[in-house]
């Protein structure tokens, strides 16, 4: 009995001290954000703030941003895109920081016509300056079901997952010169807008507003991050994501995904790198 007793009060303080640093937050869309535009295009649908819907319309789209900023993190939501026709239509999940030289990290869903896919096209901004874009057709339907995107960030690197897969890796390579995101607290933003000048076919595909309002839900949003205020960031460096690494399985993901899915890479494009792939290619 006292053996006994004694293993379940070690693992009760191993329990205790490992949650004291493996900190995953439920949040809710009620307490943690604020739909900051769309003039009620924006709706949290349920009691406990766990489900929220944007619209957009010929006159507005809509959008939410949450009431911290945070400097370095795990942050999550579970989306299920505009359905049919949505040409002209973007649906974004980023973090970004204030002021023109901002440092952002993207998700965003660039809408097509009916029978044609999404296009997931995802970008890193270092001190105002983006051009690092990656973009990829989805193994799946997105307007059906709900889908998991996360963005894990950390003093060496950016991931970029769905459903727990790994898609991207953007490394610190301050080493050679290219800036990374560590000193700018950054907020996280989610909307749904309009821009048929650009976002489908580079434009040729126009906005169908017959079909308005288009309408995009998040839930599940989860935040585990370095909270910054007072001029401060404040977590624990042992969260697992802090030090977090690709290993075997998840390089090898990567690369699954980029083959098959991306349809679209900066680092391989000759016309607007004609003297050769930025240093972070390499």
């Amino acid at each position: 009995m006292v053996s006994f007793c004694g293993r379940r009060f070690a693992f009760l303080i191993i329990f205790l001290f490992a949650a004291q640093y493996e900190r995953v937050y439920a949040g809710s869309f009620h307490k943690d954000v604020q739909i900051h535009w769309g003039d009620g295009r924006g709706k949290i649908l349920d009691n406990v703030g766990n489900l929220l819907s944007l619209s957009l319309d010929k006159f507005s789209g809509s959008g939410f941003q949450s009431h911290q900023e945070f400097l370095y993190g795990k942050v999550e939501v579970q989306m299920k895109l505009v359905p049919g026709n949505s040409a002209g239509t973007v649906t974004t999940f980023y973090l970004k920081s204030p002021g023109t030289m901002w440092d952002e990290i993207d998700f965003e869903f660039l809408g097509n016509i009916s029978g044609h896919p999404y296009t997931l096209n995802t970008n890193v901004y270092t001190k105002g300056t983006g051009d690092k874009e990656q973009q990829f057709h989805l193994w799946f339907e997105p307007t059906v079901h709900f889908h998991t995107y996360c963005i894990i960030w950390n003093p060496q690197r950016v991931i970029f997952t769905i459903d727990g897969i790994p898609i991207r890796e953007f490394k610190n390579s301050e080493s050679v010169g290219v800036p990374f995101l560590k000193h700018q607290p950054m907020r996280l933003y989610a909307s749904l807008w309009e821009a048929e000048h650009w976002a489908t076919r580079g434009g040729l595909e126009k906005t169908d507003w017959s079909k308005a309002p288009f309408t995009a839900f998040y839930r599940n949003y989860n935040v585990d991050a370095c909270v910054w205020a007072n001029g401060k960031s404040s977590c624990s460096a042992h969260s697992s994501w802090f030090t977090q690494v690709l290993d075997f399985k998840g390089k090898n993901r990567v690369k699954w995904a980029q083959r098959k899915y991306m349809v679209y890479n900066y680092c391989t494009d000759k016309k607007r790198f004609p003297q050769g792939a930025p240093p972070e290619c390499n």
